[in-house]
């Protein structure tokens, strides 16, 4: 007889934080777990097995003026609730759905919600909001970004490299960087660092989010977080904080007080998602 695949089991933890600047926080997260049957909402701490369910990881982070940014970054993690579960379920009766083409959809949804209540209300006016989506399947991760919130890849088996940018940051500081006119030191401290090019909602009409796919393996872990955590911190040091609190329960509580300890000038969010 053919072995029977174990399921990955996978374990989480979220914490936000206003830091301690900012007189609210624009920034959420959401955390869910779907099969063909329900959505079901998850703590900020949990463990779950990929085979009972996909799993989706998000962090959005708003902007605007009074409380649109705050609104915004909601509207995005509610429209990942109520869009994903149906596609689901289609998936389930048998229609094939690629990951890209759910992974557009969503945001394309997410971006006309956002424009149209920005040109509707005046208090909305230039509402937008970042999103870093994680979605876990027994096999894959797949991911979608747009905005300057962050997905890294922390794998546990390569000696080379401790921690790996997965997305793109929607920023012409973010180009610079990736194209070798300037080191992560002098992107951290340009003036227009947290000038998005690419946004939900803001007046962008149509979007084009950066979806991948990434392979896993025991032990790996994934980081998504705000602008908070990478203003505080140098990528090369998140796994080294990350190593001062070796618990999954805790660890992104841990990296959100440190980070806002060390910056604090921004509202900071992280989310981390461990495989077992």
């Amino acid at each position: 007889m053919p072995e029977s695949k174990i399921s990955p089991i996978l374990s989480w933890s979220g914490h936000t934080d206003r830091g301690r600047v900012r007189a609210n926080n624009e920034d959420a997260f959401l955390g869910l777990a779907i099969d063909a049957h329900e959505v079901k909402h998850l703590g900020k701490i949990g463990t779950g097995n990929c085979g009972s369910a996909d799993f989706v990881f998000a962090v959005s982070d708003g902007m605007g003026g009074a409380n649109a940014g705050e609104f915004a970054s909601r509207i995005a993690v509610e429209k990942i609730t109520r869009m994903l579960p149906p596609l689901f379920k289609q998936r389930a009766l048998g229609i094939a759905l690629g990951f890209e083409d759910v992974l557009l959809a969503l945001f394309a949804e997410i971006n006309k919600a956002l424009t149209y209540l920005g040109a509707s209300y005046d208090e909305c006016h230039g509402m937008g909001a970042t999103l870093s989506l994680c979605w876990f399947t027994p096999d894959w991760m797949y991911f979608g970004h747009i905005g300057d919130s962050r997905i890294y890849y922390l794998p546990a088996h390569d000696a080379g490299e401790k921690i790996k940018q997965l997305s793109e940051d929607d920023t012409h500081v973010g180009w610079l960087q990736r194209t070798g006119a300037i080191n992560e030191r002098e992107a951290k401290n340009h003036p227009r660092r947290n000038l998005l090019q690419k946004a939900l909602g803001a007046g962008h009409q149509f979007v084009t989010p950066q979806v991948g796919a990434v392979g896993y393996a025991p032990g790996d872990r994934f980081l998504i977080c705000s602008d908070g955590v990478t203003d505080a911190l140098f990528n090369q040091q998140i796994p080294d904080v990350l190593a001062e609190k070796d618990t999954s329960y805790s660890s992104a509580k841990y990296l959100v007080e440190e980070s806002v300890s060390r910056s604090g000038r921004d509202n900071t969010t992280a989310v981390i998602v461990t495989m077992a």
